[in-house]
């Protein structure tokens, strides 16, 4: 048990390191987006998701993922010592930035009339798209530091960059937002990527590296492997990109952009605000994975201990979500937005099977399948697209929301079996019971919240609320002994 203990608190601790980072960030974003919603309404909320889509999607184009792929290269070059080494990855990664980041800004503003068309119907924002390709540049630049920051193991820097970031992103947009309204997205948008790329300049510059001349054959040589694997974590963020993308654009010509707000709205709070979850948890995760990738013992027991800690921490978040999503919308955003609580509600029942086949995923990357991976993102990316497109079609707002929910466990049983038939794996016992133990209490959670009138919901649904904290509370001692963690804390601030 005590390996088990071990391996299992090492999860926690890295999952809380950047825990609190994000926590900070979702009440930064919290008050973002509060004040965008009252100061632009579900409209402005639509161009600005519509914006953000489509310049998400060619960033996804041009990028080569070198945010991601490059981590490895840097951490293994500084594991050797040899400050040479590491000054050479380092600079490579520099110049890669500096040619990708142009690469997008190119793009962008030669397809920005396109754009425009594809994304609102007209060309009246291709000037829009103009000035904010150079939020590609910005954003690479960006991207190259934080990367550095991770593969040197800085993660003080590292949040530190991270908070700094958020803070400068709400002070930016605000006012923007409160003096010009729409008009102030796209300079909100720019200014944002200026902070950025200075903070995390300001941090990646406190380490002291080598100098060192790169030559262009050091550009090709070291440079090579990164593009590699870039290129196929881009395909994948390119069907993500490219599945939201067209959904937010079906929606704004099918419904309107009333409904692409409110979309993106209630998926700002079970996507993103849930989702940083799993921002914190990865952290470690990958990493650790990779060390153990060829062991499928190891992987399997990994990946099960992994999402048991998903489901245990994101089960009662999920609960208080069904029973009090109304008040959630409202605080987060405003009355305006009420229309999303159905939709929230079946895409919380989503995010049980999606949390555990994230977790599942990594195994493809850990193993090096990388054709693995994409086919499997491809297939998955399909059946959200079409299940998205027939949900909004034939039920609205709230069909986005079963289509997730169908989505995910489509997603979930698809890469289950194609890890149980290349790696063996499989899910043990425990993992069966803590999921279905907390799918039954959201399950109850969800016919409450759309069958029992208020105050009778909230009652029941408290009660209910508070027996998936106590069980989530009870397995998570068996497996760190919290109450030893919080005894040793006593007697060290004795």
């Amino acid at each position: 048990m005590k390996l088990n203990q071990s391996s299992y608190r090492q999860i926690m601790k890295a999952t809380s390191i950047f825990g609190g980072v994000q926590v900070f960030n979702i009440i930064i974003t919290i008050i973002k987006s509060k004040a965008i919603a009252v100061l632009l309404g579900p409209a402005g909320m639509g161009i600005s998701g519509l914006l953000q889509s489509a310049i998400g999607l060619i960033t996804t184009t041009t990028n080569f993922r070198l945010g991601n792929s490059a981590v490895k290269d840097i951490a293994a070059a500084q594991s050797t010592g040899n400050q040479d080494r590491i000054a050479k990855v380092i600079g490579v990664l520099r110049r890669l930035v500096w040619v990708t980041g142009l690469l997008g800004a190119l793009v962008t503003v030669v397809l920005s009339p396109w754009l425009s068309e594809l994304t609102f119907g007209n060309k009246e924002y291709t000037t829009a798209f103009i000035w904010l390709s150079v939020t590609l540049l910005l954003n690479q630049l960006s991207s190259g530091q934080m990367v550095l920051l991770q593969g040197m193991r800085q993660l003080n820097y590292l949040a530190k960059a991270n908070i700094a970031g958020s803070v400068m992103g709400l002070i930016v947009s605000v006012p923007i937002y409160y003096f010009y309204g729409v008009d102030g997205i796209v300079p909100t948008m720019i200014l944002s990527s200026v902070f950025s790329m200075v903070i995390s300049w300001y941090y990646s510059s406190k380490i002291v590296l080598s100098k060192i001349f790169i030559t262009k054959k050091d550009i090709v040589l070291e440079g090579k492997g990164m593009l590699q694997l870039g290129f196929m974590l881009s395909l994948t963020s390119l069907m993500t990109a490219g599945e939201s993308f067209i959904v937010r654009s079906y929606i704004s010509n099918i419904g309107s952009l009333e409904d692409v707000g409110l979309y993106s709205a209630g998926f700002a709070i079970i996507g993103t605000y849930v989702g940083l979850i799993f921002a914190a948890m990865g952290t470690d995760y990958f990493p650790r994975l990779s060390g153990v990738a060829k062991d499928n013992k190891e992987v399997t027991k990994l990946v099960n201990q992994q999402s048991e800690i998903g489901i245990l921490i994101l089960a009662p978040i999920l609960t208080v979500f069904l029973i009090f999503i109304n008040w959630v919308v409202i605080i987060l955003y405003s009355t305006k937005f009420i229309a999303v609580n159905e939709m929230i509600h079946w895409a919380a029942l989503g995010m049980y099977f999606k949390v555990v086949s994230w977790c599942m995923g990594f195994i493809f990357l850990a193993k090096g399948a990388s054709k693995t991976f994409f086919w499997s993102e491809l297939a998955g990316n399909s059946y959200l697209l079409i299940l998205n497109i027939l949900g909004y079609k034939f039920f609205g707002l709230e069909g986005l929301g079963i289509s997730f929910l169908v989505g995910y466990f489509l997603v979930l049983i698809q890469v289950y079996f194609i890890a149980k038939y290349k790696y063996q794996f499989y899910f043990e016992v425990e993992f069966y019971k803590i999921f279905g133990i907390q799918m039954v209490l959201a399950l109850i959670c969800f016919w409450v919240s759309r069958f029992i009138e208020s105050p009778w919901m909230y009652v029941i649904g408290s009660f209910l609320i508070m027996i998936s904290c106590f069980y989530s509370y009870v397995e998570l001692d068996k497996r760190l002994d919290i109450k030893s963690v919080i005894r040793n804390l006593k007697n060290k601030n004795k």
